[in-house]
């Protein structure tokens, strides 16, 4: 893909339902092959405390860069389709899932429609993006100029683990 007309974006990928390592790990293969669309490079995994409702699974958890020509929204409604191939179900806020998708950066866009908030409102405040983000990108601020690398400092690293490589 030439980069001319190519944006960077940061994808949070999060799983705890039905063979959580197998879903993040196939939809990092689903995302190298996103239409106009191109995996730059992905974090380790990580096992993670649920943050939601009531008693859940641990979560796996990765962050993606990709280089994509599609807009934020379209991008949004790519990424939706994918968690919608994987049984994601919508039945409770941060409830339990197979598949969670998120938009973390767009470029050094600062987004807010009905649809998609970007740089993802949750994304200073949870560990388990802070570390994978940093893991690829440590150089990496938000739009605001607030770099990573002290967002992932003040979060720390309680209740997450890094796993080990998977063949």
């Amino acid at each position: 893909m030439s980069d001319w007309s190519s944006h960077c974006c940061y994808i949070g990928l999060g799983s705890n339902l039905d063979e959580p390592l197998e879903q993040v790990t196939r939809a990092l293969q689903e995302l190298a092959a996103l239409e106009n669309t191109e995996l730059v490079r992905a974090s380790s995994l990580y096992r993670s405390r649920p943050v939601g409702p009531g008693e859940q699974p641990d979560y796996i958890n990765a962050v993606a860069q990709l280089a994509t020509r599609l807009a934020p929204e379209p991008l949004l409604d790519a990424l939706q389709s994918l968690e919608q191939a994987h049984q994601r179900e919508r039945l409770e806020r941060w409830g339990p899932r197979t598949l969670d998708l998120d938009i973390l950066l767009y470029d050094n866009v600062r987004l807010n429609t009905q649809r998609l908030r970007v740089p993802h409102p949750y994304l200073p405040e949870r560990n388990f993006v802070l570390l994978p983000l940093l893991e690829i990108a440590p150089e990496l601020s938000l739009p605001d100029g607030t770099s990573i690398a002290s967002l992932a400092q003040r979060c720390g690293n309680e209740g997450l683990i890094k796993l080990p490589p998977q063949r």
